[in-house]
């Protein structure tokens, strides 16, 4: 059985949250072994808001952002198909699948055809939000926003030594685009996209893997992008996965990847009445 490459990248400029074109065709994705991953603590239903403002974090400065790191049993390279996958690998792999499918949906949302609509009966866009990334205009999760904004300030504090000005950002689709029973994190309204017309996904379906860059040799993926490692730093500190360091090598794609619940932290006047250090 072989895995179609799957793409989380937008087919044309999009300033607004919207489906992502179709693509024709699959092939064999080439995926390079990984370490083992455990599977997800057990998940705990949590009550799902009528709207989602439930989940905006009150306005700044009376919360901040924790630093948290992605969580490995949620990244692609611990679950997806590998063509020389032993049966009982296959089998774990499924089963950190459906893990991670299971968490995202209680979370963030039931997308269909993936996962028990019991879990969630809402779906990703309910929690969503409109918001500004240096300025441009993106939906994502209400609650993965504020660790976006915790992003652009530190990219902001520490990263001039590297300027960049993104133009074109896409964060939640309604159409799925990845194969073989994937879902897309653009769905759930927890990924984004940085200009994808000049930071390729060489490992996705053309016209993306085309781009020149992706015909370069090259020792890093950092080679192969003109986003600043200091930027993927700023993102990964925070709860996001950069999908460069995947097999994919989606340079464009940040997904957030950490506890949605630990995106925020009480303020200090708050954690030293409940006796917190």
């Amino acid at each position: 059985m072989a895995l179609g490459a799957a793409c989380s990248a937008p087919a044309g400029e999009v300033r607004e949250p919207r489906a992502a074109r179709p693509m024709a065709g699959a092939r064999p994705a080439r995926v390079a072994p990984v370490p083992a991953a455990g599977l997800a603590p057990a998940i705990e239903p949590e009550p799902a808001p009528e709207i989602a403002d439930a989940f905006l974090p009150p306005a700044a400065p009376q919360r901040a952002c924790n630093e948290q790191p992605p969580q490995p049993f949620l990244m692609r390279s611990s679950y997806a198909f590998r063509l020389d996958s032993t049966a009982k690998e296959a089998q774990r792999r499924k089963q950190i699948h459906r893990a991670a499918i299971e968490y995202r949906t209680r979370r963030y949302g039931h997308v269909e055809g993936f996962g028990d609509p019991t879990w969630n009966a809402l779906v990703p866009k309910q929690y969503t939000k409109v918001s500004t990334f240096f300025g441009i205009r993106v939906r994502m999760n209400a609650r993965v926003l504020a660790a976006l904004a915790c992003v652009e300030e530190a990219i902001a504090e520490e990263c001039s030594a590297t300027p960049y000005k993104p133009r074109v950002l896409d964060g939640l689709r309604a159409r799925n685009t990845f194969y073989d029973g994937e879902v897309s994190n653009h769905v759930y309204g927890i990924a984004i996209d940085i200009d994808f017309d000049i930071n390729p996904c060489c490992g996705c379906l053309p016209p993306l893997s085309d781009r020149p860059l992706c015909k370069e040799p090259a020792a890093t993926p950092f080679e192969r992008t003109h986003i600043p490692r200091c930027w993927v730093d700023a993102f990964e500190r925070y709860g996001f996965y950069w999908l460069g360091h995947d097999a994919l090598e989606d340079t464009m794609h940040f997904e957030f990847l950490g506890d949605p619940a630990g995106i925020a932290r009480a303020p200090v006047q708050e954690r030293a009445v409940l006796g917190r250090r």
